[in-house]
């Protein structure tokens, strides 16, 4: 039995998403969620195989979600199923984690395929969000490029933001905090916040 756990803001997006798996027999709602916070609360009770996620609501995001799902349950996959097929909403969903990624006006019997296919670990993308990915990978960004999260994480500490006040202030955990903090040092070819922070300055990432 493969255990789903819905996520978006949205009560009829939801409501249509159970009529889609009414009668299989081998897919279980488990829970629902109206925001990422709340399915962090939900991931970690009910431990579901796959969260269908969408990107953009209200408290936390789903990129922000599928990050955090990603340190708190880690056995469990994400399948983005959302409106917005743009680089800017693909490409973080992807590096945040996700297994794959669906947009809504998907066939019922295609949104089947890639749940069951999530729940094994494949990755299932619609074709045009394959296209981008191809795209992206045929023009990578410089590796030295501080990603959306990290200049938000490098922009609170520009201000004097502890790790904790951090992580509040973007509703992800201290750990998480760390983590981006380690990837701006490497990338920046710097050892401490001070540095980080004054090399973003030299390099006109902060002003």
């Amino acid at each position: 039995m493969i255990r789903l756990l819905l996520v978006d803001d949205h009560p009829i997006v939801r409501d249509g998403l159970r009529g889609a798996f009414v009668g299989e027999t081998d897919l279980e709602i488990a829970g629902e969620a109206a925001d990422g916070a709340e399915a962090l609360v939900l991931a970690g009770a009910l431990a579901p195989d796959v969260v269908l996620m969408d990107l953009r609501m209200p408290r936390m995001d789903g990129v922000s979600a599928i990050r955090e799902l990603r340190e708190i349950a880690p056995h469990t996959k994400v399948l983005v199923l959302t409106t917005f097929d743009s680089e800017a909403d693909v490409l973080p969903a992807i590096e945040a984690g996700a297994t794959g990624y669906l947009l809504k006006d998907a066939p019922t019997a295609e949104l089947l395929r890639a749940v069951r296919a999530a729940a094994k670990g494949e990755s299932v993308l619609s074709p045009t969000v394959a296209v981008k990915l191809l795209g992206q990978m045929r023009a990578p960004a410089p590796k030295n490029t501080l990603t959306k999260r990290e200049m938000e994480v490098l922009e609170l500490v520009a201000d004097g933001a502890t790790n904790r006040m951090a992580a509040a202030k973007l509703f992800i955990s201290e750990a998480s905090i760390k983590t981006h903090l380690l990837h701006i040092y490497a990338k920046l070819e710097v050892r401490d916040r001070a540095a980080a922070v004054g090399e973003a300055y030299r390099r006109g990432l902060l002003s």
